[in-house]
């Protein structure tokens, strides 16, 4: 398991709904998350293309199977590529 999952389960244990920017990077080989950029943003690559949600879509459903949470939301940056997150055990 990658340290970056590793950081964000330790999060959502301690805090639920747990909040995250998230830097999304579409058309990429497979999901994952890339790297934790100084401002705190987490810069991840999904699979889907950006066309009618696709890649939002596939965004939650990575996150919520990675981390075993029961709800994710994309609360704001739905078309843009930094997005807020809303994680919730």
């Amino acid at each position: 398991m990658n340290t970056f999952f590793d950081q964000l389960k330790a999060e959502l244990a301690k805090k639920s709904p747990l909040y995250i920017r998230v830097k999304v990077i579409s058309k990429s080989p497979k999901n994952e998350i890339v790297d934790r950029m100084d401002d705190g943003t987490y810069k991840i690559r999904v699979a889907a293309i950006p066309v009618k949600g696709a890649a939002n879509e596939e965004l939650c459903k990575f996150l919520k199977k990675s981390l075993k949470a029961s709800e994710v939301a994309i609360v704001s940056g739905g078309r843009d590529k930094v997005k807020l997150i809303r994680i919730s055990l």
